[in-house]
């Protein structure tokens, strides 16, 4: 499975975004950014790439900003 990460400008709108996207039964979960990414939170959350338009949708409708999207390389996983 491809996965990709999004980034928030802070901590509460990543957990936001995780609580929310797991009550919707997305496959999510919280990691801290990758190193060679950046972020004013440390946080980001790990979705599956063929579900980022959707996820992505998602947060938009329930006032969730998201900072970025960036899909992960297999060895940065």
């Amino acid at each position: 499975m491809t996965v990709g990460v999004l980034l928030f400008p802070s901590i509460h709108f990543a957990l936001r975004a995780e609580k929310l996207a797991k009550e919707e039964r997305f496959s999510v979960k919280l990691i801290p950014v990758p190193r060679h990414l950046s972020s004013d939170c440390g946080v980001c959350l790990r979705i599956a790439w063929s579900e980022k338009d959707r996820i992505l949708d998602f947060l938009k409708e329930a006032g969730v900003v998201v900072e970025g999207i960036h899909p992960l390389s297999s060895e940065a996983k």
